[in-house]
């Protein structure tokens, strides 16, 4: 799950070495933490939180394949 994350992200923002993900983990529940340069914040939550919207989406997607539920948190 963090490795999606991880791909995701770097291959949306312009410094893909500051991206960093936490993961904690509560029985069925998963949570990611990401956090981007402060530049490249904008690109990964998007116009309305669109983009942001499409990579909880995603992740959800990936997580019910392993019976999970999956939280993504944009750190600042």
């Amino acid at each position: 799950m963090k490795d999606l994350l991880i791909i995701i992200a770097k291959a949306l923002v312009d410094e893909p070495d500051a991206v960093s993900v936490t993961e904690t983990e509560d029985g069925s529940n998963v949570v990611l933490g990401l956090r981007v340069a402060d530049g490249d914040m904008g690109k990964v939550i998007g116009k309305q939180g669109r983009i942001a919207k499409s990579i909880r989406t995603v992740m959800k997607a990936a997580a019910s394949h392993e019976n999970k539920k999956v939280i993504v948190e944009i750190l600042q």
